[in-house]
Formats: structure tokens, sequence, C-alpha cells
């Protein structure tokens, strides 16, 4: 694989965040700029480009730009739709503005799918010519691999395994989906079910019942915190489950903050995944942590970019 320096572009409802990247290799630090400061999408990438226009000038070195953005994207055409928690940001041009603006070629994808190609080009899914990676944090995202390359769908829109059904007569989802995966074991709903469950056996709720301080409480023993994560690997057990009938893959990497339990996630996942599939489907997968956390977005969305441009 051929790599180049690459603006990475991570785009985020809480930041957008920038490097520049080679291969896997972040060169500089990430700059930060706060998504909600900016009131509309055109003042916002004013300051995208500005920072990229800084950036620039010390890098000179920089041959494209990739970004990852968290939601619905046209990869043909640059399109940005609906993006998660960012207000605004519907049918935003947004590859051919930065491409304009910088004078550079750009690539932009959704952001589970960069994840996704950092994982399959340097982390846990190298070497796998069939893989599926998810993303656990505030939903759930997946990327997918298919014979050896990216697959985006029909429609670009391929790969959201958190949109899938686990439960028919369930929480009704937000396209009409019933039983969601990701209304059930996103940030909000992990902490939601943590705060029923201390409620029916009539303890107190603690203050805190964060995924992270569940995962504590779950490393100390406790009962309520331990049925969680139970319940959190069940649920996106079947889910993929699923999947794994659907694409026989070789490998599932899961990353995002959610999978920073650890074993407390991946013991109960493999326990499930392994009583629910076939020998043919289970016995040469690989369940694993993602490689790259918060960075995932930048590097995958920078080696498209060295890729294409």
């Amino acid at each position: 694989m051929t790599t180049s320096q690459v603006i990475g572009i991570d785009f985020g409802g809480t930041s957008v965040k920038l490097a520049v990247v080679e291969g896997e290799t972040l060169l500089t630090d990430i700059h930060r700029i706060p998504t909600q400061e900016f009131e509309s999408p055109d003042h916002l990438i004013e300051r995208i480009s500005r920072v990229v226009a800084e950036i620039r000038e010390q890098h000179p070195s920089v041959s494209a730009i990739g970004v990852g953005v968290p939601g619905a994207v046209n990869f043909s055409t640059g399109m940005t739709y609906n993006l998660t928690n960012v207000k605004g940001w519907s049918e935003v041009p947004l590859r051919d503005i930065l491409a304009e603006e910088s004078g550079l070629p750009t690539v932009i994808d959704n952001d589970a799918n960069c994840m996704a190609y950092a994982e399959w080009k340097f982390g846990a899914a190298r070497g796998c010519s069939h893989a599926v990676c998810v993303t656990l944090g505030t939903g759930v995202g997946g990327g997918l691999i298919l014979n050896n390359q990216l697959f985006r769908g029909a429609n670009y829109a391929a790969g959201e395994i958190g949109q899938m059904s686990i439960d028919l007569n369930g929480v009704p989802g937000p396209y009409g989906n019933t039983g969601a995966l990701e209304r059930y074991i996103g940030n909000r709903q992990i902490t939601e079910m943590a705060a029923e469950i201390y409620r029916q056996r009539g303890e107190e709720v603690p203050a805190v019942h964060t995924p992270e301080a569940l995962a504590e409480m779950a490393g100390k023993g406790d009962p309520v915190a331990l049925e969680v994560w139970t319940k959190v690997a069940t649920c996106l057990g079947f889910s993929l489950m699923s999947v794994v009938y659907l694409l026989n893959p070789e490998a599932i990497v899961i990353g995002g903050g959610v999978s920073e339990a650890g074993a407390l996630l991946f013991d109960p996942l493999k326990k499930t995944l392994k009583n629910s599939l076939t020998a043919e489907c289970f016995d040469h997968l690989r369940i694993v942590p993602a490689r790259f956390g918060n960075t995932a977005g930048m590097i995958g969305s920078s080696a498209m970019a060295s890729e294409l441009c």
C-alpha cells in the first residue's frame, strides 16, 4: 500500500479532530475544533478550512484530505446527510467545499467505515478478506470488509448494524425499525438499563452509573453491573449472530468506548456466539478488540484519501 501525508479529519458531535497522518502514524498533535460552538455548517466549515491551511503551512507535503463523519454520507458525491448529534447538516456538499477551499483532493465517508478501513489496513482486521467492524458508543455503528474491500452497499448505507432488530416487539427505532440494537446498548441505554435493574432490586441507584463506571463496579463484583454487561453482550451477540450467518466473516472487530469494558463484554459475547453459531461459522472466527481508539477516524479516512486521490 502506497502511503502519503494526508490531513485526516474526524468529525464528532463534540469536536472536529484534525491531524497529519501517514499510514497509521499521526505526524502532528491533534487539532480540535468544538463542534457545538458553530451555529451553521458554513461557519464550522470555514473554521475547518482555516485550520487545514494552518496545518499545510507547517506540512507542505500534505497531498490530500480524508474526512470521517458520524452519519449518512454519499461516498460518490461527497454529500453529507443528517449527521448524528450535529444539527443543520442536511445535504451539505462537504467534500466539494473542502476541496475547493484547500485545493486538495478530498475523500469523505461514514466514520464507522473509516474505523473499519483503519482496522483492515493497519489494525485488528489486517490480513482479513472478510471482516465485520463494530463501534460501540453513543450509538452502534458498523463497517464491512467483504472480498478484500470495504463494502458500502448500493446507496452507500451498508453496515448499519445498530439499526438491525433484535426484538420485533421491542423498543421503537427512529426509522420504524422496532427493536433496533442501538436502542438497547448505546451509552445512554446502558445507563438506563443499570438504573432500572437497581430499582427493581430495591437498591439505591449510584450517582454515576455510566458504562465506564459500571465496568469499574463490575470489576469489583457488583452484581447489578455484572448483570448489565451480560445483557449488553447478549444483545450484541444475537445481533452479530445474524451478521455472521449472513456474511461468514473471518473476524469481528469491536471498538468504541463501550468496548473498553474488555473481558466483561468480550467473554460473554464469545460465549453467546459460540452457543448460537454452527462450527463452520464459529470455529475460524476471531472476536477481537479494535487496535485504534479515537484516532481510527483520522487514520481510516486518510488511508482512503491516500489510495484514491
